[in-house]
């Protein structure tokens, strides 16, 4: 069975060639701004980059399957050799400025991952994975973060953009949690904040609303560095049930049970539970 190291050399060419476009866009301060639903924002960076790594994907694997944010009408994850891509996961933030935008680019084979890699572009960070290899940023080993006791716990976690039919309890859990907890950040990224959680920044990682796109990379590499990734009722449906808790695994843990506490089971299971 291949190890997919060339899967994943494409993989940094293509988000290589995806960063370049996304800052002259960015540069230039020059591209246009469209809307798909509520608060869902496409541009030309976007599209453009989106493109960019279809086309590259496309030149090597002529047969795999693609699930694109921009390009894709249907979420289905067979069982056949599938990309995931998000060319510009933090579209917000780029349209702002804002220094937290990333291409996130993975390989799915068997429904499940087998390669992940996510570029922040802002910062040229490049985090990547292989299943059953280890997790790094810019070619060095990453892990997970040790800590044991909640109290001292940096989280991170989104606020969903367009799906606020959670918000209310969503709030009270964000206002119970930062009693119990060091500190709460909000990048505005999914991508990123697992990739933080890979790599210790912060200790733990829950949001809802995500799609396959948002998180099929990342998830990867937080496990791959020694993390616990599962759905809001402990499984494995993170990928396409909408819910996502992630960290080491003691904060994981204490994530997770706190979320069952604070949310219904209808909540906890979400409309679209597989």
């Amino acid at each position: 069975m291949s190890d997919y190291t060339i899967e994943l050399n494409v993989a940094r060419k293509a988000a290589d060639a995806a960063a370049k476009i996304i800052r002259e866009y960015q540069s230039a301060s020059s591209f246009s701004v469209s809307y798909k639903g509520k608060n869902d924002i496409v541009t030309d960076a976007d599209l453009k980059s989106e493109q960019k790594i279809l086309s590259m994907i496309h030149e090597q694997f002529p047969d795999d399957l693609i699930l694109a944010e921009e390009s894709s009408d249907h979420i289905t994850l067979p069982e056949e050799r599938i990309w995931l891509i998000d060319p510009i996961d933090g579209t917000t933030n780029f349209t702002h400025g804002f220094p937290v935008y990333c291409v996130s680019i993975a390989l799915w084979e068997h429904r499940r991952p087998q390669m992940g890699l996510v570029l922040e572009v802002s910062r040229n960070e490049r985090f990547s994975a292989l299943a059953s290899h280890g997790a790094y940023l810019n070619g060095n080993a990453i892990s997970v973060s040790s800590l044991e006791d909640s109290q001292y716990a940096l989280v991170g976690t989104g606020f969903p953009y367009n799906d606020l039919s959670l918000v209310d309890n969503y709030l009270e859990f964000f206002r119970m949690l930062i009693h119990r907890i060091q500190g709460v950040r909000r990048a505005g990224a999914a991508a990123y904040d697992l990739c933080c959680v890979a790599c210790g920044r912060f200790d733990g990682f829950y949001e809802y609303s995500l799609n396959p796109w948002d998180v099929g990379a990342a998830a990867l590499i937080a496990r791959e560095a020694g993390g616990t990734v599962s759905d809001w009722r402990g499984g494995d449906n993170w990928l396409l049930g909408e819910r996502i808790v992630a960290g080491n695994p003691s904060i994981h843990q204490f994530l997770l049970e706190e979320i069952q506490k604070q949310f219904t089971e209808q909540e906890v299971r979400g409309e679209n539970w597989k």
